[in-house]
């Protein structure tokens, strides 16, 4: 675990040592100054010699300037390592996430995800800056110190010292619960993320509701746990510092008490006792530092270790090692003896699936919710792996396939359109953002979208809202359209594309859709069978798996579950 944060370190290795150093400097002239004032009191300011003490005065303000200039240094660029540090974690951990499949998505809220990235990450800048500079430093001032201690009175200073073994025993006794503490208050912020997250999201339903306070309940009820766990954590902190507080306290009694009596012995002078009193101050810095740091680090590191946690999941889709790139594609689709389980042999939601799809047809999927038709298509792109069997395209196995290349060559058209937030011209040429302004305009026309978008004040660049709130389900419908007509996928996939919008704006839809489908192999699931009507095959699905196939006009000749669907549908419009 050390070693991989270590790691993060290594492209900034000029800026850490720059820290160092300066860090290094600070130290010394801390060290020093106490001698200076020794000398002061013991031999300079005795002897009257003003001349010295002018010069020295000199000297001093000389390093006091040094030292300011390399406090700066190290406030900055000590920072500006640690920020650096977070944001090639939060780079990773981006990245990371985009290479794991459906399923991860499907198991984890976005309110945890959101804070690994960002929540966990925060306190690793920190402990990035403050933990290396933190730990060096005190090392350079407790050997420093020590060494001049034992230098002014050797008794004295072993008399102290025989407390560090107590306040180390301390340390490592509270670490433990500390560790706990943080992780718990950690998951439970991740918990507060989340409701946030759910609550925002919802926001329309739960007025709709008019459900504000239920939401206002749930909230509390997590933020409350997350409060108690965060106190709890405080709790042990304070009981560590407290601790070595204490043990601090004692230690500047023993020195003023003991200091005191070696003076009255004459084993010391007085300037000695003062220069000892500010080394003994000196010496007491750097343990205060190490309290500081074991907070940062239980921070710091329980945040790292969740992070860690991501970056160690595997993706489970990934490329094999002579994956190809498709080139020139037709559009042939074939299952062979498919199996599929969302992770449970038990519940096959697809059982020896065997189809081929011609290139350049439509094929259409009816049938029952939970039949399985929305995952058979999300099989073809890999959102999810089979189970058993294989699934070629123009004759390759889609497993022989770069990710990429075979997504490149499949589009999606869902029923629940996601627009990014930002305007409908980044909206449509997320299709290809390579696209110029003139491809995006003639996608914009052959999905019906470009009268509309043109009558808008601000046209390309009117600004959708969170998720395209600020549209209605066929203009974001059309908008999706349109950015896959800029993507010019030779396989198409239309899941429900038309089912929750009014019969005007579904045929306007609808002919964009046959423009956008025309030469390309298309899969289409349909509740609305009268959209398919069209189509080249019609597959009846059910939980046993594929039952019919056949044209319309065949699978209603024929009487069987088509049929059925179909009359029923029929008498609901009537």
């Amino acid at each position: 675990m050390l070693k991989k944060f270590i790691s993060y370190y290594k492209p900034h290795k000029t800026l850490f040592f720059t820290d160092m150093f300066f860090a290094f400097l600070i130290s010394v002239f801390d060290l020093v100054f106490p001698m200076f004032t020794r000398n002061m009191i013991n031999v300079i300011i005795p002897d009257g010699n003003m001349q010295l003490l002018i010069r020295w005065t000199g000297i001093m303000v000389f390093l006091f300037v040094l030292r300011y200039i390399s406090q700066y240094i190290v406030a900055y660029y000590g920072h500006l390592l640690g920020v650096r540090i977070e944001h090639d974690m939060r780079r990773d951990i981006f990245t990371h996430l985009q290479t794991l499949p459906f399923s991860y998505y499907d198991n984890t809220k976005t309110g945890h995800i959101m804070s690994r990235i960002i929540n966990d990450l925060m306190d690793i800048t920190e402990l990035a800056h403050h933990g290396p500079e933190d730990v060096f430093i005190s090392a350079i001032m407790l050997l420093g110190s020590f060494s001049i201690l034992m230098f002014i009175e050797w008794r004295l200073t072993l008399i102290i010292f025989a407390f560090i073994p107590l306040m180390i025993w301390f340390a490592i006794k509270k670490r433990k619960r500390m560790e706990e503490a943080f992780m718990k208050a950690r998951k439970k912020i991740a918990s507060v993320n989340s409701q946030i997250e759910n609550s925002i999201s919802g926001a329309r339903v739960a007025k709709s509701f008019t459900n504000e306070e239920y939401e206002i309940m749930k909230f509390n009820d997590r933020n409350a746990k997350f409060a108690s766990a965060r106190g709890e954590s405080y709790k042990v902190m304070a009981e560590f510092v407290s601790g070595v507080g204490i043990i601090s306290s004692a230690l500047n009694l023993i020195v003023i008490s003991l200091g005191g009596y070696f003076v009255y012995r004459n084993i010391i002078d007085l300037g000695d006792l003062f220069a000892y009193t500010l080394y003994v101050n000196f010496f007491m810095q750097p343990i205060k530092k190490l309290t500081d740091f074991m907070q940062q680090l239980q921070n710091g590191m329980t945040g790292f270790t969740r992070f860690q946690e991501v970056m160690g999941i595997e993706p489970s889709i990934v490329d094999r090692e002579d994956a190809v790139e498709l080139e020139s594609v037709e559009g042939r689709i074939e299952f062979r003896d498919v199996t599929f389980s969302y992770g449970n042999d038990d519940e096959k939601v697809l059982s020896g699936i065997d189809l081929t799809i011609e290139k350049g047809r439509t094929v259409a999927l009816v049938g029952p919710s939970g039949a399985g038709k929305t995952t058979l298509c999300h099989l073809i792109p890999r959102f999810y792996e089979t189970s058993s069997g294989e699934i070629l395209l123009d004759g390759v196995n889609i497993k022989d396939v770069k990710l990429k290349s075979l997504r490149r060559n499949i589009g999606l058209v869902q029923q629940d359109v996601f627009l990014f937030t930002g305007t409908i011209r980044e909206n449509i040429q997320y299709g290809n953002p390579s696209a110029t302004e003139e491809d995006i305009i003639q996608a914009a026309r052959n999905a019906s979208i470009h009268d509309f978008i043109k009558s808008l004040p601000r046209g390309y660049d009117t600004y959708v809202g969170e998720k395209g709130v600020m549209l209605s389900g066929g203009q974001k419908q059309r908008i999706s359209i349109a950015r896959l007509f800029l993507k010019n996928p030779p396989v198409l996939i239309l899941d429900e594309a038309t089912s929750a919008l009014d019969n005007e704006t579904e045929q306007m839809i609808q002919n964009s859709l046959e423009r956008l489908s025309r030469n390309r192999t298309t899969l289409v699931i349909a509740h609305r069978l009268s959209t398919i009507k069209n189509a080249d095959e019609i597959l009846v699905m059910t939980g046993n798996g594929i039952e019919e196939k056949g044209s319309h006009q065949e699978l209603l000749d024929r009487g069987g579950i088509y049929a059925e669907l179909y009359r029923a549908q029929f008498r609901d419009l009537q």
